[in-house]
């Protein structure tokens, strides 16, 4: 995929029909889907316990490069009956020819070359958000779904709930009035400082080279594992990406537009400067818009956010404001412009609509049917890390539309991961 390609998706992506399809759960037998899941220990475990509840829906093997979570979830599975294979290696999961869809949940940094090799082995596949740890790395991702006609869903599954599309629906009603700023927020306060630790010997039954992957080689840290990996740059991008991609996906899908003509941040290691982590525990940015501008604000240690929420999305209208997230929405008029809108409570299981949508696409072999299709989550997920590559250069950085970059050639060194260990980016 070109860059002109790239931006025509974009565009494609400020047309909110392409978003909100019908929310009704497939009603029709699907297809005999047979999964395989790679990465079981977090996300990736709570989709396929998802997908599982769908008829016709069957597991058929588990991968994960640390052995003493592999065979605990095994376990788990035979105590539902099902039995499973098990490998340490996708590769040879992918290699599997019973196996005809993947859902992975590994970190970040694996995301572009899993789902790319799933996709060439002739796989659906599920992956989980944000899709990749570079803007081009998403770029490639596109481009192979594109070639292969795979079916890619990514793991947004508030793009599933009712109560999201309720609210933008009313949002687009012009109520509001003329909405000048849009706010998007993850205050966190459950995650706390991370204590530094030493270096370790590699844990028994970890394959510590294949977690590594095209991550620069270093000594095995805890810090640096499981769950805390989205604290270090090898991997993720922090809160940034990994709530970022939830709030400010509805913040575009609202105003209905794609590419900024401008980025800055700021933050630091506000509230645990001297912790394990490297990500920003405090970090604000601003998008400038042609009439509006989008602002992102995270936080860890805190949870009393904008409009007393720890996460949200606000529309900042002439007449009102209309606050939205995960738990419902609610419209805050200005005195006197407008009516009120109470409380509208979230009625359904995102994450399993998400996986009935998933499973609709398959059986109907039609990608344009899915809530959160790859282009999507390559969009958002690039827009995060516009916001990352703000920060960590400390520039107001202007986005050029038609090459896909920045004004900035610093700046553009952030575009592409940097591989090492023999890896190189996957070939379309």
């Amino acid at each position: 995929m070109n860059r002109k390609d790239f931006i025509r998706y974009s565009t494609l992506l400020t047309t909110s029909s392409l978003f909100f399809k019908s929310n009704e759960l497939f009603a029709g037998a699907p297809q005999d889907i047979r999964v395989g899941l790679i990465g079981v220990n977090g996300m990736g475990w709570s989709d396929l316990d998802a997908i599982l509840k769908i008829e016709g829906v069957s597991c058929l093997a588990l991968c994960d490069v640390d052995e003493r979570i592999l065979e605990k979830r095994v376990a788990e599975l035979a105590q539902k009956n099902i039995q499973v294979e098990k490998y340490t290696d996708y590769r040879e999961l992918l290699k599997n020819p019973k196996i005809n869809t993947i859902i992975i949940g590994t970190p970040d940094h694996w995301h572009c070359l899993q789902m790319v090799d799933a996709v060439k082995a002739g796989k659906h596949v599920y992956v989980e958000k944000p899709i990749g740890n570079s803007i081009e790395e998403c770029q490639l991702m596109v481009a192979a779904a594109k070639k292969h006609k795979a079916i890619v869903q990514v793991g947004q599954w508030q793009r599933s709930q009712q109560h999201f599309k309720d609210a933008i629906d009313f949002l687009h009603t012009g109520k509001l009035g003329k909405v000048r700023l849009v706010k998007a927020w993850s205050y966190q306060g459950w995650k706390n400082s991370i204590p530094i630790l030493a270096d370790e010997q590699v844990p028994s039954g970890v394959h510590y080279d294949q977690w590594l992957g095209p991550a620069q080689k270093r000594p095995f840290n805890q810090n640096r594992f499981h769950f805390n990996f989205r604290w270090f740059w090898d991997y993720a991008g922090g809160l940034m990406t990994d709530w970022g991609v939830h709030m400010l996906d509805y913040a575009l899908l609202g105003m209905k537009v794609s590419d900024p003509k401008s980025v800055m941040a700021a933050g630091g290691k506000l509230a645990y400067p001297d912790d394990a982590g490297e990500t920003p525990d405090t970090m604000t940015a601003v998008y400038e818009f042609e009439n509006f501008n989008i602002q992102w604000e995270h936080a860890k240690g805190i949870d009393l956010g904008p409009y007393g929420r720890n996460h949200g999305v606000a529309f900042i209208g002439n007449n009102g404001t209309l606050v939205l997230n995960r738990e419902g929405w609610e419209v805050i008029p200005e005195k006197g412009r407008m009516e009120a809108v109470v409380f509208q409570p979230s009625k359904d299981n995102g994450l399993e609509k998400h996986m009935q949508n998933f499973v609709e696409a398959i059986s109907k072999r039609d990608s344009s049917l899915l809530h959160a299709p790859i282009e999507a989550g390559a969009h958002i997920a690039i827009f995060s890390q516009m916001g990352n590559i703000a920060y960590r250069t400390g520039k107001k950085l202007y986005w050029n539309k038609e090459r896909s970059n920045f004004d900035d050639k610093k700046s553009n060194q952030y575009l592409a991961a940097v591989y090492h260990n023999g890896y190189t980016y996957p070939k379309i």
